[in-house]
């Protein structure tokens, strides 16, 4: 592990440490690599250099939606390549929450979620992207049973 020393000014420092307090980091290093393991993720995927990553998605809709609980569920088939689990809650008689867990290329798991959520009914949503590198080769899907080979 290397070592940096950095110099920033008095209020960014202050700001800093009640970020570390309030997240309940356990010193500056770890507060310190995290945002920039995060900046990083996001200039990777920005740039297109990240390939792979897991997701949340999470949206809100009207369960009184004409089909709309069948259509989703059907687009949830459709991308069974990429949605790994999903969360079904009842907020109210009008509406559910679900989340989604997904996982796979970046493209893969955007078009799933852009289909999702541009759905008649679905009034919020929001994906929450982590770029990972997961090697295709050493994690097949086949159906539901998840198979890593072995050299």
């Amino acid at each position: 592990m290397r070592r940096l020393t950095i110099s920033v000014d008095d209020d960014l420092a202050d700001a800093f440490d009640r970020m570390v307090e309030q997240k309940g980091y356990l010193n500056r290093s770890e507060a310190f690599r995290d945002l920039v393991r995060r900046q990083l993720g996001e200039a990777e995927m920005s740039e297109g250099k990240a390939k792979w990553c897991v997701a949340t998605l999470t949206y809100i809709y009207d369960h009184h939606e004409r089909q709309l609980a069948n259509r989703v569920t059907q687009l949830q088939h459709d991308h069974h390549d990429v949605a790994v689990a999903a969360q079904h809650i009842h907020l109210d008689h009008d509406n559910c929450l679900e989340t989604l867990i997904l996982r796979g290329k970046i493209s893969d798991v955007r078009a799933c979620a852009d289909a999702i959520v541009s759905q008649t009914g679905v009034r919020h949503g929001n994906i929450h992207i982590v770029p990972m590198d997961i090697k295709s080769d050493k994690y097949v899907r086949v159906g539901h049973m998840h198979v890593h080979p072995h050299s």
